[in-house]
């Protein structure tokens, strides 16, 4: 067999090179956001963008709060409702991920996903909504890093604040003010439930928060609530 000739190789290195930069770039973003909070998202830069192309003054509506001063109630609730294993699993809940493709394939269509807490994370960080085979593994080699290099104290911390709770809303700070006009430390059980049944689609729920699908799913979180576990 011939050897490969000299330019393929230096194009195979070179591209090789970008690849390890290209990470690289990711993993010194998970670095950094171990000890400092993020400014602004890539998935909330992206919303931004798109509000400004309707009103050029739009902001979004966050801010940021520490662990400690987020209710109890919406981490067991956002914990109940979005990743039930998050404190034993690390990153991926592989029992879940079988049953949203089992789910998918007899639908015939995307109606699950099976994404953990630190999935989303990472794709929201630093990655776009689209959906793609490419997305989804440089999702996962994020994910990786951060359950590598953070402890589930602070992915929980970081997800609660950078999250998207509804139309230019992120955080649960923003999130608590916008829809019962408190803090995020003063929710309740119901309150916090109502939040979380929000996360999958907020855009979409907050047109009607009270409707008999919400109302309903509100009720199955609360009954989870009491066992789930959280940092």
């Amino acid at each position: 067999m011939r050897p490969a000739p000299r330019w393929l190789k230096l194009a195979l290195a070179g591209a090789a090179g970008l690849i390890l930069l290209w990470q690289g770039w990711y993993l010194g973003w998970v670095l950094w956001w171990k000890w400092v909070n993020p400014g602004t998202t890539s998935f909330q830069s992206q919303r931004l963008d798109e509000a400004r192309q309707k009103n050029p003054k739009a902001e979004l509506k966050r801010q940021w709060v520490p662990y400690e001063k987020i209710s109890i109630h919406l981490k067991r609730a956002v914990v109940s409702a979005e990743d039930d294993k998050f404190v034993d699993h690390e990153g991926f809940d592989w029992e879940g991920i079988q049953k949203a493709l089992e789910k998918n394939q007899k639908k015939g269509k995307v109606v699950a996903g099976g994404s953990t807490i630190s999935q989303q994370l990472a794709k929201n960080l630093l990655l776009s909504p689209t959906k793609s085979f490419f997305r989804k593994g440089e999702e996962a080699i994020i994910t990786v890093w951060i359950e590598l290099l953070w402890d589930k104290r602070r992915i929980l911390e970081v997800y609660l604040n950078v999250v998207e709770w509804g139309d230019g809303v992120f955080g649960a700070e923003a999130a608590a003010r916008r829809y019962f006009s408190i803090p995020a430390a003063q929710l309740g059980a119901e309150q916090a439930a109502r939040l979380a049944v929000m996360l999958p689609a907020p855009r979409r729920y907050e047109r009607n928060p009270y409707s008999a699908y919400m109302n309903g799913r509100t009720q199955t979180i609360i009954a989870r609530m009491g066992g789930a576990a959280v940092p």
